[in-house]
């Protein structure tokens, strides 16, 4: 019975082709536009956990300043220094690493390539606090890194702008004014937080300091904290001891600033997945839209089919299968409208993720949630009209011209 009623809901939709795809237009609007807003927010979602973690696994940043940037309108915060590295290095429980860096922003040269870039000084617990492991070459020796030896380990980015089809290892470029042979290159990293990790020259601090930068100063600190202990524990003990080496008196405001990148990543997560909510909620109102439409066809349906309702209750049907009928072609079309919108927001979401450079992650959740919701919408704004039709008196339907 019900798998006939299911043929009869196709016949009549089939015999108004154009009237019902423009029926189901919200619907497919709907679900679609929900679809790929859930589907591309989780990418998104997906692609700032992948850049933070990029930056390190418990991984402390220190700063001058009281944010990102050295402080507002008062005295500028002063910088930190290699005691400041060396303090939280011996007296810091639960330090794995500890990194100075020093960076200036410098014209590489090599032949008639150039590219500007960042240089950064630091020390070889760099690349074990970043876990940063490289394709070739070495890192620095202890008595390159004492003496400011101009060596250097170059990122992805710049390989590709200077040493397109060489192998750098061996050769020198110019940094600026400073000839520096390349020892290593970086693993590619991408994106992290808002700039390219693979455009960087990494070199000894000493050699940055002395000629670079032109002075001692240390713009930030990383510190990669032993799994074995909680960040926030370790973090509250650095801050307890820069507080003092900086003679910051009780009641006073820190002039440092330490980042857990943790939190960071926990925190835009979850901005993310409130935009991507409100996004999705924004687009269902569409869904809303294309319920009424449904509704509306299907009361102008009852209208044309009167008399044939009449006939029907004549000659035996009860009122329930009537109901049933034109219920079930609420939910046929409600349910073709929602895998169309499901097609669509497939082939938007696998153009649109390359676009915005986040990953494509197929969510059968999200899919199977919005293509229910579809079909509970054919139910709830098919059932008023299909009441309508089977509450029809017989004598009035066949009388109906």
């Amino acid at each position: 019975m019900f798998f006939t009623t299911v043929i009869l809901a196709i016949r009549e939709i089939r015999r108004h082709l154009l009237r019902s795809f423009l029926t189901v237009l919200g619907i497919v609007i709907g679900v679609a536009a929900v679809v790929t807003m859930v589907t591309l927010g989780q990418g998104a979602t997906a692609a700032v956990t992948e850049q933070i973690s990029s930056l390190g696994a418990n991984i402390l940043q220190i700063r001058p300043g009281q944010g990102f940037g050295r402080g507002g309108g008062g005295a500028q915060a002063p910088d930190f220094d290699m005691g400041d590295v060396d303090a939280i290095q011996q007296q810091i429980a639960g330090v794995r690493a500890v990194a100075p860096q020093a960076q200036s922003s410098a014209l590489a040269v090599r032949n008639a390539a150039n590219w500007q870039t960042t240089v950064a000084g630091t020390t070889s617990q760099f690349f074990v606090a970043q876990q940063w492991e490289l394709t070739d070459g070495r890192i620095w020796t202890p008595a390159e890194e004492q003496a400011g030896k101009a060596v250097c380990i170059i990122g992805n980015t710049v390989r590709q702008n200077l040493f397109p089809r060489t192998d750098p290892v061996g050769q020198r470029f110019r940094v600026r004014d400073v000839a520096c042979e390349v020892i290593g290159t970086l693993a590619s990293r991408g994106q992290g937080g808002f700039q390219d990790q693979d455009d960087t020259v990494i070199m000894p601090i000493k050699a940055v300091q002395r000629r670079f930068t032109g002075n001692r100063d240390i713009r930030f600190i990383m510190v990669a904290v032993d799994e074995a202990y909680e960040t926030s524990s370790v973090q509250a003990s650095i801050e307890q001891l820069l507080r003092q080496r900086r003679n910051i008196g009780p009641g006073e405001q820190d002039n440092f600033n330490i980042f857990d990148t943790r939190q960071i990543s926990e925190t835009l997560q979850g901005t993310t997945r409130i935009l991507t909510a409100v996004m999705g909620a924004v687009a269902a109102v569409s869904l809303i839209v294309g319920g009424i439409g449904i509704m509306n066809i299907m009361l102008v349906s009852v209208t044309e089919r009167t008399r044939e309702i009449g006939i029907r209750l004549a000659i035996g049907a009860v009122a329930g299968e009537v109901l049933m009928q034109f219920l079930v072609e609420a939910v046929v079309l409600a349910c073709l409208g929602g895998l169309i919108g499901l097609v669509l927001a497939l082939v938007a979401t696998l153009i649109m993720a390359p676009l915005i450079q986040v990953p494509f992650l197929f969510d059968p959740q999200i899919n199977l949630v919005a293509f229910s919701v579809s079909a509970l919408i054919g139910i709830v704004f098919g059932y008023f009209p299909a009441r309508r039709a089977a509450s029809l008196n017989p004598i009035d339907a066949l009388r109906h011209e």
